[in-house]
């Protein structure tokens, strides 16, 4: 905020991220976390941060088409501006180079997905006087996605995670309808994001692990959408060649455990079975019985543990404390070696 209004420079921010950074990073080693980020404590918003500096695309203040259940965000937009498929590089490497730089344990970085440049507007985001025909489009951004996943890949990391949130939004009657409204076919679009999301990882390192995380929306503790996965399971797990998934599960929103029935061997699920919307600290015998639960569907050593969400997906915050996030983080850690050992 401060540097919004032009009381510090961008070298004095740095400096300050720079610094609190370095202490996020010992605090997630000190609690145990075997794989560390930056917080995206850079960041302002999870997605636009990364999308906006994209060539071809900007962000500008609108009107939001898709809403929160309660307080909304700042009304940050994106909209295409040029030719895609062209990366000649992105702040965000520097950022990642930071965290390998300040850690021995993983370093991870985090980027939306590509749907995210796409669902949220449709064709409102896309010209027709640059892209004529959505395919193309879809091509081009898969196009920008695979060299910046492999730039990422050739500044070391090893570990990339790709936010997908637009998967589950399809999972809610009221956003399909939406998506239906403006002219599209919400049951083309998981093929379509499914295609887009393979050509964004198809030049990674045979040694890169490519997790997907999924949630509802995650803004000062509401959210955006409800349904359980069954309508995108199948595509879910056996078309999109993702590693693992980071996949919400703290409330009745999210459905029951059913649909990893489809999850196929060799492949991961992380239980986001502890919410990062309440500080309320659940208790271990009540998320083991949770994960049992999982385990009828999937083997349980294809099974992990983690927050539904990020404990900040904006700079406003979720409505808990700094003591309590950490206290979940610990209880996740110590709950991990118990089930699945060191």
């Amino acid at each position: 905020m401060r540097r919004e209004r032009g009381e510090i420079g961008a070298d004095e921010l740095k400096a300050i991220e720079d610094r609190e950074i370095v202490e996020i990073i010992r605090k997630q080693e000190a609690v145990g976390l075997k794989s560390i980020t930056d917080g995206e404590y850079r960041r302002a918003f999870w997605n636009y941060d990364f999308l906006g500096k994209l060539s071809g695309v900007e962000s500008y203040l609108g009107e939001r088409k898709v809403k929160f259940q309660g307080p909304q965000p700042k009304p940050m937009m994106l909209r295409v501006i040029g030719k895609l498929g062209v990366f000649t590089g992105h702040p965000m490497l520097d950022h990642f180079r930071f965290v390998k730089e300040h850690t021995k344990q993983t370093p991870k970085i985090t980027i939306p997905s590509p749907s995210s440049l796409h669902f949220r507007y449709g064709r409102d985001a896309v010209p027709e006087s640059i892209y004529p025909r959505m395919e193309n489009f879809y091509h081009d951004l898969g196009q920008t996605y695979r060299k910046a996943v492999r730039s990422f890949a050739d500044a070391g990391c090893r570990y990339l995670q790709l936010d997908e949130v637009n998967f589950t939004y399809l999972c809610d009657p009221k956003l399909r309808e939406q998506v239906a409204n403006r002219g599209e076919d919400p049951n083309a679009l998981p093929g379509i994001y499914a295609k887009l999301l393979n050509a964004a990882i198809a030049d990674v390192p045979s040694d890169m692990t490519i997790a997907m995380h999924l949630c509802r929306g995650n803004f000062r503790s509401t959210f955006v959408a409800s349904g359980g996965y069954e309508p995108v399971a199948e595509i879910l797990f056996n078309t999109i060649n993702v590693n693992g998934y980071f996949m919400e599960y703290d409330s009745e929103r999210a459905g029951g455990f059913e649909p990893l029935r489809f999850v196929p061997k060799g492949k991961t699920v992380v239980l986001g079975v502890v919410t990062s919307k309440s500080g309320t600290l659940e208790s271990k015998d009540a998320i083991r019985r949770r994960i049992d639960e999982a385990a009828k569907f999937v083997d349980i050593d294809q099974l992990c543990l983690s927050p539904q969400c990020g404990f900040a997906s904006t700079e406003e915050g979720n409505v808990l404390a700094e003591d309590e996030q950490w206290a979940k983080l610990r209880m996740i850690v110590e709950l991990a070696e118990d089930v699945w050992g060191k």
